[in-house]
């Protein structure tokens, strides 16, 4: 059975048409890093309050008054969660499966998915953005940053893929 999937020009229009309605009634563009930095401030607040208040990066999103889970990205971000589940299942692709090149095992090829989103939203935090946020959401803003932003993931990534292209290959 062969797989469905999206054609990839339909697919990039209907995403900049997301990005034109997250503009129209949100003010604001696409974003992921963000919610996932939402949801470890308040995993640190439930677990150590005070530590949280006290410190220069925690105190800024946590206190009485702020919750930082009623962020819109949160809820971008489980819209996202919930579009990609629903995608998959009315494309008939919903299943449970680690896919990887016969040379490598299920075991490494997830340890390289894990490492890279690691490194990933290391680096999506010290530059300000992930690919969503600071490059799509800023180069939809003509914004120099996001097409520097662009280069630079797209660019780095595909010289890395000539060192680890053997475990996909």
């Amino acid at each position: 059975m062969k797989t469905k999937y999206m054609n990839p020009y339909l697919a990039g229009v209907l995403l900049g048409l997301v990005l034109l309605a997250a503009f129209y009634f949100s003010g604001r563009g696409l974003g992921a890093s963000g919610a996932m930095k939402r949801v470890l401030v308040e995993s640190v607040y439930t677990v150590a309050p005070e530590h949280a208040l006290k410190s220069d990066f925690y105190h800024k999103y946590v206190g009485p008054d702020k919750n930082p889970i009623h962020s819109w990205l949160v809820y971008e971000m489980l819209g996202v969660i919930l579009g990609g589940f629903l995608s998959g299942a009315l494309a008939g692709r919903l299943k449970i499966k680690v896919e990887h090149s016969p040379k490598i095992t299920s075991r490494k090829r997830l340890w390289l998915a894990l490492t890279g989103g690691i490194l990933f939203g290391y680096g999506s935090q010290l530059g300000r953005g992930c690919t969503s946020g600071a490059a799509l959401t800023g180069m939809a803003v003509l914004s120099v940053a996001g097409f520097l932003t662009m280069v630079s993931i797209f660019g780095t990534a595909f010289i890395l893929a000539y060192f680890f292209r053997k475990n996909w290959i």
